[in-house]
């Protein structure tokens, strides 16, 4: 009887475990689902096709951001400035539509090679000075504020806006950058995005070394793997991504604004986190930050819609960000 006990209880908690673990590696997606299912069941039109093309449109910048911050965490570092990086692109491409009519391409390339001095600067602190990369990327996240709003001279730049010096300007946002901001050109981006960052660190050996810095760096050294290199060239694309981003935001509202990239900093961070566990992965990757961006994308749209206050919605993305830390941490040390 007693061994029979013993059965029961070990074919129990065999089950519990399996549980645990399934919702482990589904649990995102999982909660998506029942997200769109509650909302869909208080209100219908939560469902409707043009909501649901809202609420992709409305994480494309979100996502872009993040997949440059995944990156980053690949090799265990945290980049708090690609909001600030994101400001500085925005502010970069507008000005060189406005005030000096340059055309759409060139002005994207000088935009996205100037912005990476962020990059540049991050690399410099955290991997030859060995400052600490949330301190590091803390301080540059408040230099390049300060850079993009000095820039600016604290305010916006629209079309018909004159320069600092009040010389007119007659330049305007080229009708083919505004069409990046539109759907469905920036939903496109943002998979595209997604699909070749998830072929880079899945399926190159590239990708695979910053996994390998990330889980252990003196091991990664050991077996021959340039770190500094690697740790720098992550730094390098999560300054890229938040730079697209930057270009993406000003696409979308047509216009430069103070600190306009700074609101992408905490759901870039909570769908970085969150994706960590798609999957059972356990390692941030680009398919699961996607979903990530998807669960607070529709979690924030369905409360929108519920006509929850918008100066509230921060306390559930914080709450949502502190749960995947939690979940993530713990993983961790278990």
């Amino acid at each position: 009887m007693q061994v029979k006990i013993e059965k029961t209880k070990e074919r129990e908690m065999k089950g519990l475990t399996n549980f645990l673990n399934f919702i482990n590696k589904w649990g995102t997606v999982i909660a998506v689902f029942i997200l769109i299912l509650f909302f869909t069941i208080t209100m219908p039109q939560f469902i409707a096709t043009s909501n649901l093309l809202t609420i992709l449109r409305s994480i494309s910048i979100v996502t872009v951001i993040a997949i440059g911050l995944t990156i980053a965490l690949t090799v265990n570092g945290l980049d708090l400035s690609i909001g600030s990086a994101a400001t500085f692109s925005n502010s970069l491409i507008v000005s060189f539509f406005v005030w000096y009519s340059m055309s759409t391409f060139t002005s994207m390339f000088i935009a996205i090679v100037i912005t990476l001095t962020v990059a540049a600067l991050n690399a410099i602190l955290i991997v030859k000075v060995k400052i600490p990369d949330m301190l590091a990327t803390l301080s540059t996240m408040f230099i390049f504020e300060g850079v993009a709003m000095t820039y600016t001279g604290g305010g916006s730049i629209s079309e018909g806006m004159p320069r600092l010096d009040g010389t007119p300007t007659v330049g305007t946002l080229p009708p083919i950058f505004e069409k990046i901001g539109q759907a469905p050109y920036i939903i496109i981006i943002m998979l595209v995005v997604v699909v070749i960052v998830h072929i880079f660190l899945n399926h190159t050996k590239h990708g695979r070394y910053l996994y390998v810095v990330g889980g252990n760096m003196e091991a990664a050294r050991l077996s021959g793997i340039p770190v500094d290199r690697y740790r720098t060239i992550a730094y390098l694309l999560s300054t890229f991504f938040a730079a697209l981003g930057g270009i993406m935001i000003a696409s979308r509202i047509g216009s430069a604004q103070i600190n306009a990239g700074a609101g992408y900093l905490m759901p870039a961070v909570a769908a970085a986190f969150i994706g960590s566990s798609f999957g059972g992965s356990g390692k941030p990757n680009a398919i699961g930050t996607f979903v990530g961006a998807v669960l607070v994308g529709v979690l924030e749209n369905g409360l929108v819609m519920m006509s929850v206050p918008y100066y509230s919605l921060n306390i559930v993305k914080g709450i949502v960000l502190a749960l995947a830390l939690a979940s993530t941490y713990f993983r961790k040390r278990n």
